[in-house]
């Protein structure tokens, strides 16, 4: 490369997206364990005390919290690979391009 050039790898830039494509996999199976995977049923922290509605419905809104949280991390992921994959793409065009204009 010459002197004030630069230079960008794009099998690095594909290895990135691969990750956050298995990133997002991965978060599909944590938000579904999340959602359908952490019951608690009725008795099972004792019954007939006073703070045990309370601790049940706390229970729910943590399930959802969570769930909400890893969708904000998931779309964070996707926006991300979406635009490595757009810039990515943008790079190899202008390679081409300059190896045509080298011809």
């Amino acid at each position: 490369m010459a002197n004030g050039q630069y230079g960008v790898d794009l099998d690095a830039m594909d290895q990135v997206i691969k990750e956050l494509n298995h990133v997002l996999k991965e978060m599909g199976t944590s938000k579904s364990t999340a959602e359908n995977s952490t019951y608690l049923p009725k008795g099972a922290l004792g019954e007939g005390f006073r703070e045990q509605g309370e601790l049940y419905g706390a229970h729910e809104k943590m399930k959802g919290d969570i769930s909400s949280l890893i969708q904000l991390v998931e779309g964070l992921v996707d926006t991300f690979g979406k635009k490595t994959s757009k810039v990515r793409g943008a790079y190899q065009d202008a390679e081409a391009d300059n190896s045509i204009g080298m011809r």
